[in-house]
């Protein structure tokens, strides 16, 4: 008896699985046609938890007006934090907004700095990282915690194996992310487990200006394109 109620719930979730498919299609279906006619985007990524008088908060809203102002929209993660802080950066400039939202513990509702239209909602990481990487033309990547060293280290991945091209990697606070820079040159590449040009596909920078200057350098010999 055991042995058959155990095999029948093995196929309901077998079943389950099959039919989550057409979740994850109609995911796919809804956040290509919103993102597509957006037109060039930078993401900006950092932690849900940073508060808004913190700097990196103010420093984010800077970068985004700066950004959307020398002609990009900006992506996020749509939550609060970093993510709230460069949706109202492009808020303030005038800019295009995008928000792609999660449910998550620390981030319980996109924020209100999103444009109405372009606030999309995703069951699933995988899906939502997706969008993140088809459709910016950079990545500005401030403070944040695991979610954030995820999607970057996605992004070098992706552009290392040539699964997608190349775009600027900008890691902005050099107080914070000088130590992991520091271990992947000193760690990493010393044992061979990355190559010298590895290190060409990251930026730090501290300021605004320096983001913009980064992004505006690698287009010049570029075109703004989707990135697979």
């Amino acid at each position: 008896m055991r042995k058959e109620q155990h095999s029948k719930g093995w196929n309901e979730i077998k079943t389950n699985d099959s039919w989550a498919i057409f979740k994850i299609m109609g995911e796919f279906v809804n956040g290509f046609e919103k993102m597509s006619a957006i037109g060039p985007c930078v993401s900006i990524f950092g932690s849900a938890r940073t508060k808004e008088d913190a700097k990196y908060y103010q420093l984010a809203i800077e970068i985004a007006q700066k950004v959307a102002e020398a002609g990009y929209g900006i992506i996020t993660g749509g939550g609060p934090g970093i993510m709230e802080a460069g949706n109202r950066g492009a808020h303030q400039a005038g800019g295009t907004s995008v928000g792609l939202n999660i449910d998550l513990p620390f981030e319980q509702h996109d924020n209100p700095y999103i444009d109405s239209d372009k606030s999309l909602d995703f069951d699933y990481f995988f899906v939502r990282k997706v969008m993140f990487v088809k459709y910016s033309q950079g990545f500005v990547v401030m403070p944040g915690g695991f979610g954030t060293l995820d999607e970057l280290f996605e992004a070098i991945t992706l552009i290392q194996t040539n699964k997608i091209g190349k775009f600027p990697i900008i890691l902005v606070g050099t107080e914070f992310w000088q130590g992991l820079l520091d271990w992947i040159k000193n760690t990493m590449l010393e044992v061979g487990n990355i190559s010298p040009t590895d290190l060409d596909l990251i930026h730090l920078a501290d300021t605004a200006e320096e983001v913009v200057d980064v992004i505006d350098a690698f287009y010049k010999g570029h075109t703004l394109s989707p990135n697979f």
